[in-house]
């Protein structure tokens, strides 16, 4: 199955938003990752609802949003009502994780789960049938240009495996390099958050970036 890769819009280049989106666009991204941060849940902020209404408007591609929030379930219409066609929320800061995933599905839109580095598999397990997509955070969600944290792989390998029972996609997010890509890509991975260690700020242009990751 083709890798899904999927820019960080975090990492785009802000002084030329619509024109880097529309290169992204052009080049052949699959979804728009956007971050959404409230300064408790991680200790920073991320997209404004500005920049979300901005890359609907340009794409027609799916954009999701991952919100490393609390309370999560408060902004699920708002985000469906913008157009967001994947919704990630933390189980870590919500609740009421499986009544939040059903909102999601409720309003038409695909439920993710994001997991932080030291949440277990077992901690999200009953939740894994409410879920699309699944996605594993490889480094301490909220800043970018971190390491990438090598104790997350057993975890994802145990994720592919349940994939196939509960039929959902296997995401990761943090330092992803064109190695990591290759690796994660062989033991069943099918998305890729893409920030500064494979796509932004490299040499080459968005669509060659793109076809050798592909490659």
């Amino acid at each position: 199955m083709p890798k899904l890769l999927c820019p960080s819009m975090m990492c785009a280049n802000f002084s030329n938003l619509k024109k880097d989106i529309q290169e992204l666009d052009q080049a052949g991204v699959d979804i728009f990752h956007m971050d959404f941060m409230d300064g408790r849940f991680v200790p920073n902020f991320g997209m404004g609802l500005q920049d979300f209404e901005l890359v609907r408007s340009v794409t027609d591609k799916p954009v999701d949003v991952h919100l490393m929030i609390q309370e999560p379930s408060k902004y699920v219409e708002k985000f469906a009502d913008l157009g967001a066609d994947i919704i990630y929320i933390h189980p870590e800061a919500d609740q009421q994780a499986a009544r939040t995933l059903d909102m999601i599905h409720q309003k038409g839109k695909k439920a993710g789960i994001a997991i932080n580095p030291g949440t277990s598999v077992e901690m999200i397990q009953g939740l894994l049938p409410l879920a699309d997509y699944v996605m594993v955070m490889t480094v301490n969600p909220g800043f970018a240009g971190q390491k990438y944290l090598e104790y997350t792989d057993p975890k994802i390998e145990k994720l592919v495996i349940l994939a196939k029972e509960y039929n959902f996609e296997v995401m990761v997010d943090g330092a992803i390099s064109p190695e990591k890509i290759e690796q994660l890509s062989k033991i069943g991975v099918s998305g890729f958050v893409l920030g500064t260690s494979a796509l932004f700020g490299k040499t080459g242009t968005y669509h060659e970036i793109l076809a050798k990751l592909r490659a």
